[in-house]
Protein backbone atom coordinates (compact mmCIF):
# COMPACT_ATOMS: atom_id res chain seq x y z
CA UNK A 1 0.00 0.00 0.00
CA UNK A 2 1.82 3.15 -1.15
CA UNK A 3 0.46 6.52 -0.12
CA UNK A 4 -0.12 9.43 -2.78
CA UNK A 5 -0.69 12.96 -2.66
CA UNK A 6 -3.30 14.49 -4.90
CA UNK A 7 -1.91 15.58 -7.62
CA UNK A 8 -1.51 19.06 -8.53
CA UNK A 9 -1.35 19.80 -12.44
CA UNK A 10 1.13 22.15 -14.20
CA UNK A 11 -0.11 23.94 -17.68
CA UNK A 12 2.17 24.48 -21.08
CA UNK A 13 2.80 27.55 -19.57
CA UNK A 14 3.96 26.60 -16.47
CA UNK A 15 6.60 24.12 -17.79
CA UNK A 16 7.45 26.76 -20.65
CA UNK A 17 8.53 29.14 -17.50
CA UNK A 18 10.68 26.13 -15.92
CA UNK A 19 12.43 25.57 -18.78
CA UNK A 20 13.53 29.48 -18.92
CA UNK A 21 14.42 30.32 -15.66
CA UNK A 22 16.73 27.05 -15.46
CA UNK A 23 18.45 27.82 -18.30
CA UNK A 24 19.06 31.26 -17.14
CA UNK A 25 20.47 30.10 -13.66
CA UNK A 26 23.19 28.98 -15.91
CA UNK A 27 24.69 31.94 -15.28
CA UNK A 28 25.40 31.50 -12.01
CA UNK A 29 28.14 29.45 -10.19
CA UNK A 30 26.46 26.48 -9.19
CA UNK A 31 28.24 23.88 -7.08
CA UNK A 32 27.87 19.99 -7.51
CA UNK A 33 25.33 19.80 -4.32
CA UNK A 34 22.97 22.90 -6.44
CA UNK A 35 23.39 20.82 -10.00
CA UNK A 36 22.45 17.13 -8.18
CA UNK A 37 19.10 19.25 -6.42
CA UNK A 38 18.07 20.15 -9.48
CA UNK A 39 18.86 17.36 -11.30
CA UNK A 40 16.99 15.01 -8.58
CA UNK A 41 13.51 15.83 -10.03
CA UNK A 42 10.42 13.04 -8.94
CA UNK A 43 9.76 10.30 -11.81
CA UNK A 44 6.48 10.67 -13.27
CA UNK A 45 4.57 8.53 -10.51
CA UNK A 46 5.26 11.67 -8.49
CA UNK A 47 7.49 9.96 -6.01
CA UNK A 48 10.31 11.10 -4.85
CA UNK A 49 13.60 9.02 -4.09
CA UNK A 50 12.72 9.50 -0.22
CA UNK A 51 15.00 10.41 1.95
CA UNK A 52 15.92 7.68 4.81
CA UNK A 53 16.34 9.34 7.93
CA UNK A 54 19.89 9.89 9.27
CA UNK A 55 20.86 6.90 11.44
CA UNK A 56 20.84 8.06 15.52
CA UNK A 57 23.53 7.75 18.05
CA UNK A 58 22.43 8.24 21.52
CA UNK A 59 25.23 9.32 24.36
CA UNK A 60 24.28 7.21 27.50
CA UNK A 61 26.34 7.07 30.83
CA UNK A 62 25.48 8.15 34.07
CA UNK A 63 25.47 11.67 35.84
CA UNK A 64 29.05 13.76 35.94
CA UNK A 65 30.78 11.79 33.20
CA UNK A 66 30.92 14.07 31.04
CA UNK A 67 27.71 13.09 28.38
CA UNK A 68 27.53 17.01 27.86
CA UNK A 69 30.92 18.19 27.20
CA UNK A 70 31.24 15.37 25.07
CA UNK A 71 27.98 16.41 23.10
CA UNK A 72 28.79 20.29 23.31
CA UNK A 73 32.55 19.05 21.80
CA UNK A 74 30.63 16.90 18.92
CA UNK A 75 28.14 19.53 17.72
CA UNK A 76 30.97 22.01 18.04
CA UNK A 77 32.93 20.35 15.07
CA UNK A 78 30.18 21.26 12.70
CA UNK A 79 29.25 24.90 11.34
CA UNK A 80 25.69 24.99 12.70
CA UNK A 81 23.42 26.82 10.44
CA UNK A 82 21.21 29.28 12.40
CA UNK A 83 17.78 29.28 10.76
CA UNK A 84 14.87 32.07 12.28
CA UNK A 85 12.67 29.13 11.47
CA UNK A 86 9.19 30.35 13.46
CA UNK A 87 8.66 27.88 16.32
CA UNK A 88 7.72 27.21 19.92
CA UNK A 89 10.14 27.41 22.76
CA UNK A 90 13.15 24.92 21.41
CA UNK A 91 14.10 22.63 24.05
CA UNK A 92 15.58 19.47 22.21
CA UNK A 93 17.11 15.99 23.02
CA UNK A 94 17.99 15.77 19.36
CA UNK A 95 20.55 17.65 17.09
CA UNK A 96 21.66 17.12 14.08
CA UNK A 97 25.65 16.30 13.66
CA UNK A 98 28.01 15.71 11.21
CA UNK A 99 31.74 13.70 11.07
CA UNK A 100 33.92 12.72 7.92
CA UNK A 101 31.13 13.72 5.60
CA UNK A 102 28.53 11.86 7.28
CA UNK A 103 25.04 13.16 8.71
CA UNK A 104 23.78 11.98 11.83
CA UNK A 105 21.06 12.69 14.74
CA UNK A 106 22.84 13.18 18.09
CA UNK A 107 20.59 12.17 20.94
CA UNK A 108 21.68 13.89 24.40
CA UNK A 109 20.76 12.30 27.66
CA UNK A 110 22.77 14.55 29.75
CA UNK A 111 19.72 16.71 30.82
CA UNK A 112 19.13 14.10 33.57
CA UNK A 113 19.00 14.89 36.88
CA UNK A 114 18.45 12.49 39.61
CA UNK A 115 18.44 12.34 43.72
CA UNK A 116 20.86 10.03 45.16
CA UNK A 117 18.36 7.57 46.18
CA UNK A 118 17.54 5.41 43.35
CA UNK A 119 19.96 6.39 41.25
CA UNK A 120 21.39 3.37 39.55
CA UNK A 121 17.78 2.49 38.79
CA UNK A 122 16.80 5.80 37.17
CA UNK A 123 19.76 5.97 35.15
CA UNK A 124 19.43 2.45 34.06
CA UNK A 125 16.37 3.14 33.36
CA UNK A 126 16.93 6.70 31.53
CA UNK A 127 19.42 4.82 29.17
CA UNK A 128 16.67 2.46 28.47
CA UNK A 129 14.54 4.92 26.77
CA UNK A 130 17.87 6.22 24.69
CA UNK A 131 18.63 2.96 23.68
CA UNK A 132 14.80 2.29 22.21
CA UNK A 133 15.55 5.73 20.01
CA UNK A 134 19.26 5.08 19.11
CA UNK A 135 20.98 2.70 15.97
CA UNK A 136 24.32 2.96 18.21
CA UNK A 137 25.08 3.69 21.22
CA UNK A 138 28.10 6.03 22.96
CA UNK A 139 28.62 4.81 26.63
CA UNK A 140 30.33 7.53 28.68
CA UNK A 141 32.50 5.96 31.63
CA UNK A 142 34.73 8.27 34.01
CA UNK A 143 37.86 6.29 33.32
CA UNK A 144 39.48 8.50 36.17
CA UNK A 145 36.95 6.96 38.75
CA UNK A 146 36.65 3.06 36.76
CA UNK A 147 33.27 0.58 36.62
CA UNK A 148 30.85 1.66 39.26
CA UNK A 149 27.79 -0.52 39.95
CA UNK A 150 25.28 1.85 38.13
CA UNK A 151 27.93 1.39 35.02
CA UNK A 152 27.48 -2.60 35.18
CA UNK A 153 23.80 -1.96 35.24
CA UNK A 154 23.79 0.07 32.04
CA UNK A 155 25.99 -2.26 30.37
CA UNK A 156 23.49 -5.19 30.96
CA UNK A 157 20.98 -3.15 29.57
CA UNK A 158 23.42 -2.55 26.80
CA UNK A 159 24.08 -6.23 25.74
CA UNK A 160 20.13 -7.21 26.11
CA UNK A 161 19.35 -3.79 23.26
CA UNK A 162 21.58 -5.81 21.22
CA UNK A 163 22.59 -2.81 19.58
CA UNK A 164 26.28 -1.47 18.47
CA UNK A 165 27.77 0.13 21.60
CA UNK A 166 31.66 2.17 21.14
CA UNK A 167 32.99 2.46 24.65
CA UNK A 168 33.95 5.85 25.61
CA UNK A 169 36.89 6.39 28.45
CA UNK A 170 36.28 10.07 29.36
CA UNK A 171 38.65 12.27 31.60
CA UNK A 172 41.49 10.65 30.26
CA UNK A 173 43.73 14.11 29.77
CA UNK A 174 47.25 12.43 29.40
CA UNK A 175 49.53 9.41 29.31
CA UNK A 176 48.94 9.18 32.66
CA UNK A 177 45.48 8.41 32.39
CA UNK A 178 46.16 5.44 29.34
CA UNK A 179 46.31 2.74 32.16
CA UNK A 180 42.54 3.85 33.61
CA UNK A 181 41.30 3.44 30.24
CA UNK A 182 42.87 -0.40 29.97
CA UNK A 183 41.04 -0.85 32.67
CA UNK A 184 37.85 -0.38 31.23
CA UNK A 185 38.44 -3.87 29.12
CA UNK A 186 36.57 -5.35 32.33
CA UNK A 187 33.42 -3.55 31.41
CA UNK A 188 33.64 -6.77 28.35
CA UNK A 189 32.24 -3.90 25.27
CA UNK A 190 34.91 -3.88 23.28
CA UNK A 191 38.06 -1.12 23.06
CA UNK A 192 37.95 1.49 25.78
CA UNK A 193 38.54 4.74 23.50
CA UNK A 194 40.46 7.26 25.96
CA UNK A 195 39.02 10.51 25.96
CA UNK A 196 38.89 14.10 26.76
CA UNK A 197 35.53 15.91 26.11
CA UNK A 198 36.88 18.55 27.92
CA UNK A 199 40.22 19.21 25.41
CA UNK A 200 39.47 17.51 22.56
CA UNK A 201 42.16 15.07 23.09
CA UNK A 202 40.76 11.43 21.23
CA UNK A 203 37.33 12.53 20.28
CA UNK A 204 37.76 12.15 16.15
CA UNK A 205 38.92 8.89 17.05
CA UNK A 206 35.98 8.09 19.14
CA UNK A 207 33.73 9.09 16.33
CA UNK A 208 35.64 7.22 14.00
CA UNK A 209 34.16 4.60 15.41
CA UNK A 210 30.97 5.58 16.32
CA UNK A 211 30.78 6.11 12.44
CA UNK A 212 31.85 2.22 12.13
CA UNK A 213 29.32 1.23 14.52
CA UNK A 214 26.79 3.37 13.25
CA UNK A 215 24.37 1.93 10.27
CA UNK A 216 24.14 3.74 7.00
CA UNK A 217 20.13 3.76 7.33
CA UNK A 218 18.25 4.40 10.48
CA UNK A 219 15.90 2.04 11.85
CA UNK A 220 13.68 4.23 13.13
CA UNK A 221 10.70 6.36 10.70
CA UNK A 222 11.40 3.47 8.08
CA UNK A 223 10.31 1.13 10.17
CA UNK A 224 7.02 0.64 8.13
CA UNK A 225 7.30 2.39 5.14
CA UNK A 226 4.02 0.50 3.28
CA UNK A 227 0.82 -0.18 5.14
CA UNK A 228 -0.99 1.29 7.39
CA UNK A 229 0.20 4.83 8.26
CA UNK A 230 2.05 5.14 11.55
CA UNK A 231 0.44 7.82 14.79
CA UNK A 232 2.23 9.38 17.90
CA UNK A 233 -0.26 10.05 20.62
CA UNK A 234 1.57 12.44 22.59
CA UNK A 235 1.57 14.99 25.32
CA UNK A 236 2.67 15.71 28.53
CA UNK A 237 2.02 13.20 31.31
CA UNK A 238 -1.39 12.40 32.91
CA UNK A 239 -2.74 14.30 29.89
CA UNK A 240 -5.04 11.38 28.85
CA UNK A 241 -3.10 9.63 25.98
CA UNK A 242 -3.30 6.06 27.24
CA UNK A 243 -7.37 6.89 28.16
CA UNK A 244 -7.64 8.07 24.39
CA UNK A 245 -6.03 4.89 22.78
CA UNK A 246 -7.82 2.92 24.80
CA UNK A 247 -11.64 4.84 24.04
CA UNK A 248 -10.63 4.59 20.71
CA UNK A 249 -9.14 0.44 20.06
CA UNK A 250 -12.25 -0.19 22.73
CA UNK A 251 -15.13 2.02 21.37
CA UNK A 252 -14.12 0.58 17.76
CA UNK A 253 -13.97 -3.12 18.93
CA UNK A 254 -10.82 -3.76 16.60
CA UNK A 255 -7.27 -4.14 18.14
CA UNK A 256 -6.35 -6.17 15.46
CA UNK A 257 -3.06 -6.93 16.18
CA UNK A 258 -0.03 -5.58 19.10
CA UNK A 259 3.22 -5.62 18.17
CA UNK A 260 6.58 -5.28 20.19
CA UNK A 261 9.85 -4.33 18.27
CA UNK A 262 12.60 -5.43 20.96
CA UNK A 263 11.45 -5.85 24.75
CA UNK A 264 12.61 -2.48 25.20
CA UNK A 265 10.70 -0.57 22.31
CA UNK A 266 6.93 1.09 22.95
CA UNK A 267 4.53 -1.21 21.98
CA UNK A 268 2.59 -0.07 18.76
CA UNK A 269 -1.13 -1.24 18.26
CA UNK A 270 -3.16 -2.01 14.86
CA UNK A 271 -6.53 0.18 15.15
CA UNK A 272 -8.80 0.34 12.63
CA UNK A 273 -10.91 3.58 12.49
CA UNK A 274 -13.52 4.06 10.17
CA UNK A 275 -12.80 1.38 8.21
CA UNK A 276 -9.15 2.35 7.77
CA UNK A 277 -6.10 0.85 9.50
CA UNK A 278 -3.39 2.86 11.69
CA UNK A 279 -0.42 1.59 13.73
CA UNK A 280 -0.87 4.14 16.96
CA UNK A 281 3.24 3.72 18.17
CA UNK A 282 2.75 3.94 21.83
CA UNK A 283 5.00 4.63 24.45
CA UNK A 284 3.43 2.69 27.24
CA UNK A 285 5.93 -0.22 27.02
CA UNK A 286 8.43 2.00 28.78
CA UNK A 287 7.48 2.17 32.73
CA UNK A 288 8.38 4.71 35.00
CA UNK A 289 8.00 5.18 38.74
CA UNK A 290 5.49 6.92 39.45
CA UNK A 291 7.03 9.50 42.22
CA UNK A 292 8.28 12.46 40.46
CA UNK A 293 11.81 13.40 40.17
CA UNK A 294 13.71 16.67 38.77
CA UNK A 295 14.44 14.56 35.47
CA UNK A 296 11.04 13.41 35.15
CA UNK A 297 10.16 16.02 32.41
CA UNK A 298 13.53 15.29 30.39
CA UNK A 299 12.54 11.49 30.47
CA UNK A 300 9.40 12.16 29.38
CA UNK A 301 10.99 14.52 26.45
CA UNK A 302 13.07 11.44 25.21
CA UNK A 303 10.08 9.17 25.48
CA UNK A 304 8.30 11.41 23.08
CA UNK A 305 11.06 12.05 20.78
CA UNK A 306 10.88 8.05 20.55
CA UNK A 307 7.45 7.61 19.84
CA UNK A 308 7.44 10.72 16.91
CA UNK A 309 10.68 9.56 15.30
CA UNK A 310 9.26 6.21 14.70
CA UNK A 311 5.80 8.01 13.13
CA UNK A 312 4.73 9.71 10.93
CA UNK A 313 2.16 12.25 12.65
CA UNK A 314 2.00 13.34 16.11
CA UNK A 315 -1.30 13.92 17.66
CA UNK A 316 -0.41 16.14 20.45
CA UNK A 317 -3.05 15.74 23.50
CA UNK A 318 -3.40 19.26 25.67
CA UNK A 319 -5.72 19.63 28.34
CA UNK A 320 -8.51 22.35 27.61
CA UNK A 321 -9.31 22.30 31.18
CA UNK A 322 -5.92 24.05 32.34
CA UNK A 323 -3.67 26.79 30.78
CA UNK A 324 -1.24 25.41 27.69
CA UNK A 325 2.37 24.82 29.71
CA UNK A 326 6.25 24.68 28.81
CA UNK A 327 5.52 21.29 28.69
CA UNK A 328 2.84 21.37 25.78
CA UNK A 329 4.53 23.63 23.38
CA UNK A 330 7.75 21.72 23.80
CA UNK A 331 6.32 18.65 22.80
CA UNK A 332 4.41 20.56 19.91
CA UNK A 333 8.06 21.35 19.22
CA UNK A 334 8.79 17.90 19.20
CA UNK A 335 6.99 17.04 16.38
CA UNK A 336 7.74 20.42 14.34
CA UNK A 337 11.52 19.94 14.87
CA UNK A 338 11.20 16.32 13.99
CA UNK A 339 9.20 17.33 10.29
CA UNK A 340 6.40 15.48 10.97
CA UNK A 341 2.99 16.09 10.15
CA UNK A 342 0.60 17.68 13.11
CA UNK A 343 -2.75 17.27 15.07
CA UNK A 344 -3.22 19.11 18.07
CA UNK A 345 -6.23 17.30 19.79
CA UNK A 346 -7.80 19.56 23.18
CA UNK A 347 -9.16 17.26 25.95
CA UNK A 348 -11.43 17.41 28.37
CA UNK A 349 -13.24 20.02 25.66
CA UNK A 350 -16.85 18.41 26.79
CA UNK A 351 -16.35 19.74 30.42
CA UNK A 352 -15.71 23.68 29.33
CA UNK A 353 -18.63 25.41 30.36
CA UNK A 354 -20.75 26.69 27.27
CA UNK A 355 -19.68 30.52 28.04
CA UNK A 356 -16.29 29.37 28.61
CA UNK A 357 -15.93 28.06 25.10
CA UNK A 358 -15.65 31.47 22.98
CA UNK A 359 -12.67 32.96 25.88
CA UNK A 360 -10.89 29.49 25.31
CA UNK A 361 -10.64 29.68 21.40
CA UNK A 362 -9.60 33.38 21.69
CA UNK A 363 -6.80 31.62 24.40
CA UNK A 364 -5.87 28.66 21.96
CA UNK A 365 -5.89 31.04 18.59
CA UNK A 366 -3.01 33.09 20.66
CA UNK A 367 -1.00 30.05 22.76
CA UNK A 368 -0.72 28.50 18.88
CA UNK A 369 0.17 31.40 17.12
CA UNK A 370 3.22 29.61 15.74
CA UNK A 371 1.55 26.72 14.67
CA UNK A 372 -2.07 28.15 12.84
CA UNK A 373 -1.53 25.70 10.36
CA UNK A 374 -2.22 22.63 12.41
CA UNK A 375 -5.83 20.89 11.62
CA UNK A 376 -6.90 21.14 15.69
CA UNK A 377 -9.81 19.20 17.63
CA UNK A 378 -12.08 19.35 20.79
CA UNK A 379 -12.19 16.03 22.31
CA UNK A 380 -12.89 13.59 25.00
CA UNK A 381 -10.69 10.73 26.32
CA UNK A 382 -13.19 9.71 28.85
CA UNK A 383 -16.53 9.52 26.71
CA UNK A 384 -15.50 9.38 23.26
CA UNK A 385 -17.34 12.55 22.39
CA UNK A 386 -15.98 13.42 18.91
CA UNK A 387 -12.87 11.39 18.88
CA UNK A 388 -14.42 10.46 15.31
CA UNK A 389 -12.84 13.68 14.12
CA UNK A 390 -9.51 12.55 14.55
CA UNK A 391 -9.39 10.53 11.61
CA UNK A 392 -9.88 13.33 8.90
CA UNK A 393 -7.74 15.82 10.86
CA UNK A 394 -4.83 13.07 10.37
CA UNK A 395 -5.81 12.26 6.91
CA UNK A 396 -5.28 15.51 6.25
CA UNK A 397 -2.04 16.62 7.65
CA UNK A 398 -0.84 13.50 6.17
CA UNK A 399 -2.14 14.31 2.60
CA UNK A 400 -0.20 17.52 2.88
CA UNK A 401 3.03 15.89 4.55
CA UNK A 402 2.90 13.76 1.35
CA UNK A 403 2.47 16.97 -0.84
CA UNK A 404 4.32 17.99 -4.00
CA UNK A 405 4.28 20.77 -6.24
CA UNK A 406 5.46 20.59 -9.55
CA UNK A 407 9.15 23.06 -10.11
CA UNK A 408 6.80 24.84 -13.07
CA UNK A 409 3.88 25.34 -11.05
CA UNK A 410 6.17 26.01 -7.95
CA UNK A 411 7.87 29.06 -10.13
CA UNK A 412 4.73 30.20 -11.66
CA UNK A 413 3.84 31.06 -7.89
CA UNK A 414 6.54 32.69 -6.54
CA UNK A 415 6.97 34.60 -10.11
CA UNK A 416 3.33 36.36 -9.13
CA UNK A 417 4.11 36.81 -5.75
CA UNK A 418 7.39 38.60 -6.33
CA UNK A 419 6.10 40.91 -8.92
CA UNK A 420 2.88 41.89 -6.29
CA UNK A 421 5.39 41.96 -3.47
CA UNK A 422 9.20 42.57 -3.66
CA UNK A 423 11.57 41.53 -1.59
CA UNK A 424 12.64 44.94 0.30
CA UNK A 425 15.67 47.21 -0.37
CA UNK A 426 18.74 46.74 1.65
CA UNK A 427 21.60 48.84 1.00
CA UNK A 428 20.48 49.94 -2.11
CA UNK A 429 20.16 46.59 -3.40
CA UNK A 430 17.72 43.97 -3.92
CA UNK A 431 17.85 40.20 -3.33
CA UNK A 432 16.01 38.13 -6.77
CA UNK A 433 14.42 34.80 -6.64
CA UNK A 434 15.81 32.81 -9.21
CA UNK A 435 14.66 29.34 -9.58
CA UNK A 436 13.17 27.54 -6.76
CA UNK A 437 12.38 23.38 -6.27
CA UNK A 438 10.93 21.05 -3.84
CA UNK A 439 13.73 18.66 -2.87
CA UNK A 440 11.53 16.24 -1.25
CA UNK A 441 8.29 15.51 0.63
CA UNK A 442 7.71 14.23 4.25
CA UNK A 443 8.00 17.13 5.31
CA UNK A 444 7.56 19.05 1.94
CA UNK A 445 11.64 21.26 1.98
CA UNK A 446 12.00 23.92 -0.42
CA UNK A 447 14.92 25.58 -2.22
CA UNK A 448 15.31 28.82 -3.34
CA UNK A 449 18.22 30.38 -5.40
CA UNK A 450 18.45 33.76 -5.18
CA UNK A 451 21.62 36.48 -5.99
CA UNK A 452 21.37 38.07 -1.97
CA UNK A 453 20.06 36.89 1.33
CA UNK A 454 15.92 36.68 1.43
CA UNK A 455 15.54 37.93 4.81
CA UNK A 456 13.94 35.69 7.32
CA UNK A 457 10.45 38.04 7.76
CA UNK A 458 10.03 37.69 3.45
CA UNK A 459 10.87 33.09 3.93
CA UNK A 460 7.45 33.37 6.53
CA UNK A 461 5.64 35.75 4.11
CA UNK A 462 6.51 32.80 1.26
CA UNK A 463 5.53 30.45 3.55
CA UNK A 464 2.54 31.48 4.90
CA UNK A 465 1.26 32.20 0.78
CA UNK A 466 2.15 28.52 -0.34
CA UNK A 467 0.04 27.51 2.43
CA UNK A 468 -2.95 29.28 1.65
CA UNK A 469 -2.43 28.40 -2.07
CA UNK A 470 -1.56 24.98 -2.10
CA UNK A 471 -3.50 23.67 1.38
CA UNK A 472 -0.45 22.26 3.22
CA UNK A 473 -2.63 22.28 6.64
CA UNK A 474 -1.14 20.35 9.28
CA UNK A 475 2.96 19.78 8.00
CA UNK A 476 5.45 21.80 8.77
CA UNK A 477 7.28 23.67 5.61
CA UNK A 478 11.04 23.80 5.44
CA UNK A 479 12.76 26.89 3.10
CA UNK A 480 15.98 27.06 2.61
CA UNK A 481 17.81 29.91 0.18
CA UNK A 482 21.16 29.19 -1.75
CA UNK A 483 22.44 32.65 -2.52
CA UNK A 484 24.80 32.66 -5.81
CA UNK A 485 26.38 35.18 -7.59
CA UNK A 486 27.12 35.43 -11.66
CA UNK A 487 29.56 33.93 -13.80
CA UNK A 488 33.19 35.49 -13.54
CA UNK A 489 33.35 36.11 -18.08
Amino acid sequence: MTHEAPDILETEDDLARERALRAGLEEFELDEQDRSLLEGEWDETGDEGGQAPNPVLAIVGRPNVGKSTLVNRILGRREAVVEDKPGVTRDRVSYPAEWAGRNFTLVDTGGWEVDVAGMEFKVAEQAEVAVSLADAVIFVVDAAVGPTATDERVVRLLRASKKPVVLCANKVDGPSGEADATALWSLGLGEPHPVSALHGRGTGDLLDAAMKALPIDSEHGTLRPAGPRRVALVGRPNVGKSSLLNKIAGAERVVVDSVAGTTRDPVDELVELRGIPYWFVDTAGIRRRVHQTKGADFYASLRTQAAIEKAEVGVVLVDASVPLSEQDTRVISQVVDAGRALVIAYNKWDMMDEDRRPYLEREIEKDLVQVTWAPRVNVSAKTGWHTDRLVPAIEKSLESWDTRIPTGKLNAFLGELVSAHPHPLRGGKQSRILFATQASTRPPRFVIFATGFIEAGYRRFIERRLRETFGFEGTPIEISVRVREKRKR
